[in-house]
């Protein structure tokens, strides 16, 4: 999300490393929206955190310093993360904004990160979800490999044959 209102404030997730160094980072960052005491609405798509969509509610903790960190989802919004890295050397040639507007028609949302050539998708339950899902598998031959960040059954039960 560019340029988050007044209204929004930054939730800290601790992220956990494998033995590569992924993710490139120890924390992340997320734009959230307060809606309880302890209590936030993800206002943006997550790069790296894992088991959390765009819309989730979360429990957080405040430290002494001020910083906002996110304890555990306690309300899931039905969105879908998903993670794609375009091949550099594949048909795509790493583009993310190719990778952004293929998804587009599918009423899929995403923010690419051209730092480490990644795109973060979005997939609303109103979105075309076999279709979707079809796409990322067919995608797999030559243009992208990809990673479910946070699914929900219906995901999980869909068939992209």
């Amino acid at each position: 999300m560019e340029g988050a209102s007044a209204t929004h404030v930054r939730v800290v997730f601790e992220l956990e490393q494998d033995e590569d160094g992924w993710p490139p980072a120890g924390s992340e960052r997320l734009w959230a929206i307060p809606v309880a005491p302890g209590r936030v609405r993800l206002d943006n798509i997550p790069f790296f955190v894992r088991g959390v969509a765009c819309g989730d509610v979360v429990r957080t903790e405040l430290d002494a310093e001020g910083t906002i960190w996110a304890k555990e989802v306690v309300e899931f919004s039905d969105n879908c993360t998903i993670r794609v890295v375009p091949g550099r050397n594949g048909d795509l040639e790493g583009d993310l904004n190719t990778v952004l507007n293929l998804f587009a028609p599918l009423g899929v949302e995403g923010e690419g990160l051209a730092q480490f050539g990644l795109v973060a998708l979005n997939i609303p339950p109103a979105a075309d979800l076999a279709g979707a899902k079809r796409l990322l598998v067919e995608g797999q031959d030559g243009w992208w490999d990809y990673e479910e960040g946070s699914v929900t059954a219906v995901w999980r039960a869909l068939d992209p044959g």
